[in-house]
């Protein structure tokens, strides 16, 4: 499914379609989606059980030049760190709940039911 959609915003909105479809799947609930500050953004934000999850989501069609999970480099990281604090800033009623940060990688068949769906916990060390 991703591989055919030729625009980069749509191929990660439906990344993030993807990613959120199989983490409810899972029993995560959602609370939001892309989440803006200045200083970065959270594609989407999650309960599982008592915890609140800031979850990452990477996409590449193929991963000859790399696995997705590679694509959040440091910089990367220390944006989102730093969109997590502001989020909880924004809305304290979360203060409460220990919280992580997740990443689902996403690789590429040419059907929506090839797609390798990688799920990875506590992807990014948030204290």
């Amino acid at each position: 499914m991703l591989s055919f959609i030729r625009d980069r915003n749509k191929k990660g909105q439906a990344a993030e379609d993807i990613a959120s479809h199989y983490l409810q799947k899972q029993g995560l609930l959602s609370v939001d989606s892309n989440f803006f500050s200045r200083r970065g953004e959270i594609d989407l934000i999650m309960r599982d059980n008592d915890y609140l999850v800031f979850i990452e989501v990477r996409y590449r069609k193929q991963i000859d030049y790399g696995h997705p999970l590679e694509t959040i480099t440091y910089s990367k990281q220390q944006k989102i760190l730093k969109t997590v604090q502001y989020f909880l800033l924004k809305h304290p009623e979360f203060s409460s709940l220990p919280c992580r940060i997740d990443a689902v990688a996403i690789s590429g068949g040419k059907h929506q039911d090839e797609e390798n769906i990688e799920w990875i916990r506590n992807a990014i060390e948030f204290s």
